[in-house]
């Protein structure tokens, strides 16, 4: 299947793929720095990317690194630390799911929840899935007042 093929199927265990890299890719642009361009082109040289919804990475991607400090922004009220005390995988776990619950609306919101804490379980500290969980729930509530109410 070629890169435009998969990207125009999008699955369930496509998009997952596509958060698990972009979570990769964020991680390592919040340390080295770099465009959102750079990154991907170097993340998609060096991994198999066949399974993956190729379209979801890309978004969240350019959405991550290009709004970067308006997603903190999201989010920053629910903390209860700075922003430079969080380790660089809830950063951006955070970030991620404040793009996703801003921009994609369509995506319901305990989706969005459920797959960053999944992905905090895998790559985060022992218990940070419990800390994004509370934080983004927050968030959530702010950002989809109707959704989350109903």
């Amino acid at each position: 299947m070629s890169e435009q093929e998969a990207a125009k199927k999008p699955s369930s265990a496509g998009r997952r793929k596509a958060r698990h890299y972009a979570m990769q890719t964020i991680y390592g642009w919040q340390i080295a720095g770099g465009s959102a361009a750079e990154v991907e082109a170097k993340f998609r040289a060096d991994n198999d990317m066949s399974n993956v919804d190729l379209l979801y990475f890309h978004e969240l991607l350019q959405g991550v690194v290009g709004n970067g400090d308006a997603l903190d922004a999201l989010y920053v009220d629910h903390l209860d630390r700075s922003l430079k005390e969080l380790d660089h995988v809830e950063r951006a776990l955070l970030r991620m799911a404040s793009f996703e619950l801003a921009e994609r609306i369509d995506i319901p919101y305990k989706v969005v929840i459920n797959e960053a804490v999944a992905l905090a379980k895998k790559f985060g500290a022992t218990d940070s899935y419990k800390y994004l969980n509370g934080v983004l729930d927050a968030s959530a509530k702010k950002l989809r007042e109707a959704e989350t109410n109903s």
